[in-house]
């Protein structure tokens, strides 16, 4: 039986009346009202005689389902069940209480009775603020630095925003002993950093730009190099993905500078920025320097404050690699060595489950891969890595994915491959994918 099945039936989905009222309630969340819909014969080939489905629906049924269509169409093992993580972060629909109350419901009610928890703790002091607050929100700042790269932004932007309005009342209020004012300054920049992250996914510079200025006064105030340094590095990387390469390398420029003497791995992550931008500026010896240095401090870094955060607070080995296959592949390569050195960036965001993971990396690997493969004159091997992406949710097709899947897009025109029918195919499917990304966040 297939995965597909399996998951049907586990969400009570046995006909297809029922499973086409799923798909209208996936395509609606997509923004896709006029979307086409499989005919009761063609559900019925899915669930019964283990046909794939025609592109044309294999986005709304990885929405309506939150597996990738390889993950969906795979046999389940005559025993055990297969260990396939789900794309988006819900619950699956069938899950349900013993008794009582849907589940989802008993968690939403059960969010709302702690944030009103909260909300008293945050208030209770009203002369000076407490150990206990502080100690909230050290939890509820790890949580979303943690929570930031594994899910997509809807699932964090509200609470995201909440907590950095919780600091920022704190800060204004006056309530704050000497001794806190560093740590709230702190808690101040991290937030700001990933609400700035958050903008930059919406394609919004302009306020990401903005709100990484805030980050950078708050590090300022708490006289933090490391986070100092981070936010020219996040000033860097809006300006990569906004196409403006020399801005870029500047910000990596001056951030490295600040970042000179410190032995956690920021300073690595501002060289492999430096290197992408002087790729797209068609600057070799730059790439190749920028890549050599990371390199040689990769072995001595001692983890820092920002390093033991985690999440987007730190450059991890597999990240690393990432950053120099991509420097490589907008340079215009696509050598054999290469081609190995991106299968191993996409293998080293392979497991979910792994600190390291992150959805954006992962996609953002098969992406280049994808690039270095088309270099290299494999048209099938491009679609091949780019068809997990092309798989994505919509919920997880930020700007960096969707600016990634372009730019095989854009060398697919340039290719001689690009009249092949392969060719004209999955340049059809980047097209639609890139147009079917709703506004982000939602729900």
């Amino acid at each position: 039986m297939l995965f597909f099945r399996q998951v049907c039936e586990a969400q009570g989905i046995q006909h297809p009346d029922n499973f086409l009222s799923k798909y209208r309630e996936a395509a609606a969340r997509m923004g896709l009202q006029n979307a086409d819909e499989p005919a009761p014969k063609t559900i019925e080939g899915w669930l019964y005689e283990g046909r794939k489905p025609q592109r044309v629906f294999r986005q709304i049924l990885v929405e309506m389902l939150g597996y990738s269509i390889d993950a969906l169409w795979s046999e389940v093992p005559e025993r055990g069940t297969p260990h396939h993580t789900p794309l988006a972060s819900a619950s699956p629909t069938g899950l349900r209480a013993e008794v009582g109350m849907d589940l989802t419901e008993m968690k939403r009610t059960g969010v709302m009775a702690v944030r009103r928890a909260k909300e008293f703790l945050l208030g209770a002091d009203r002369e000076r603020v407490g150990d206990d607050t502080l100690g909230l929100l050290d939890d509820e700042v790890q949580r979303l630095v943690t929570t930031y790269p594994r899910q997509p932004l809807a699932a964090v932007w509200n609470d995201l925003l909440e907590t950095h309005d919780q600091v920022f009342r704190l800060l204004e209020g006056g309530r704050v002993r000497p001794s806190q004012l560093c740590d709230l300054y702190v808690k101040g920049a991290i937030l700001s950093f990933l609400v700035a992250k958050g903008f930059n996914d919406m394609e919004d510079p302009h306020q990401a730009m903005t709100m990484t200025r805030v980050a950078a006064a708050c590090a300022r105030d708490a006289e933090h190099p490391g986070l100092i340094a981070l936010s020219d590095g996040l000033k860097s990387l809006i300006a990569y993905w906004s196409d403006k390469p020399e801005d870029a390398q500047h910000y990596a420029s001056r951030g490295s500078e600040t970042a000179a003497n410190l032995r956690g791995t920021v300073g690595l992550w501002l060289l492999g920025l430096k290197a992408r931008a002087a790729a797209i500026l068609g600057d070799e010896e730059t790439v190749r320097l920028a890549n050599r240095q990371a390199t040689d401090r990769r072995e001595q870094v001692v983890p820092d404050d920002l390093d033991e955060l985690g999440g987007l607070f730190t450059y991890a080995r597999e990240k690393q690699l990432y950053y120099t296959v991509e420097a490589e592949a907008l340079l215009g390569h696509g050598h054999a060595d290469l081609i190995g050195q991106a299968e191993e960036a996409v293998v080293g965001f392979s497991d979910p489950n792994s600190p390291t993971w992150a959805f954006g990396d992962l996609a953002g690997a098969q992406c280049d891969l994808a690039l270095i493969r088309l270099h290299s004159g494999d048209v099938e091997g491009t679609a091949a890595a780019l068809r997990p992406v092309l798989d994505l949710p919509s919920s997880h097709r930020n700007n960096g994915i969707v600016v990634s899947a372009m730019r095989v897009r854009g060398a697919l025109m340039s290719s001689p491959a690009h009249a092949a029918v392969a060719g004209r195919e999955l340049r059809a499917e980047i097209e639609s994918f890139s147009t079917t990304r709703p506004a982000l966040p939602r729900g």
